[in-house]
C-alpha cells in the first residue's frame, strides 16, 4: 500500500533551496546526515492533466517525466505579501476558473507554483 509521496527538486544550489524551505516557508525537516534535509509537506493531492502543446519535461530512461509541484494555500495574496517582505519574487497572479496561481523562484532559480484553489480539494480525504 502507498503510504506517502516523495517529491524531488533538482537544484543547482541545494543548500540555498533547503534554507528557503526551512527558514522562509518554515517547513519542518529531518536531517538524514551531512545536512541533507527531508521536509515534511502539508497534506497533498494529485491531479492528472491532459497535455496540450509543448510542456517542460525531464528525460528518464523510460521517457519524459511530466510532474509539476504547486504548493497550495488559502490566501494567495496574503502569502505573496509575506514572501515579498522576505525578498521572494512572485510572478503576476493568474486567475482561472479553478483558482489563482503564481510562480515563485527558489534561490537556485528553480521555479515552483503557488496555488489557491476555488474548487473542492481532496487533500483532507483519508486514503483507503
Amino acid at each position: 500500500m502507498i503510504n506517502g509521496a516523495h517529491f524531488l527538486i533538482y537544484s543547482k544550489d541545494a543548500e540555498a533551496d533547503r534554507a528557503f524551505f526551512r527558514d522562509v516557508l518554515k517547513f519542518r525537516s529531518i536531517d538524514v546526515g551531512q545536512g541533507w534535509l527531508i521536509f515534511a509537506l502539508p497534506p497533498a493531492e494529485l491531479a492528472v492533466h491532459p497535455v496540450r502543446g509543448k510542456i517542460a519535461t525531464r528525460q528518464s530512461s523510460h521517457g519524459p517525466l511530466r510532474t509539476v509541484l504547486f504548493l497550495m494555500c488559502d490566501d494567495l495574496a496574503g502569502l505573496i505579501k509575506s514572501l515579498k517582505r522576505k525578498k521572494i519574487k512572485c510572478a503576476q497572479i493568474s486567475q482561472a476558473s479553478w483558482g489563482m496561481n503564481t510562480i515563485i523562484q527558489l534561490p537556485s532559480g528553480v521555479e515552483m507554483g503557488l496555488y489557491q484553489p476555488t474548487h473542492p480539494t481532496a487533500h483532507d480525504l483519508a486514503p483507503k
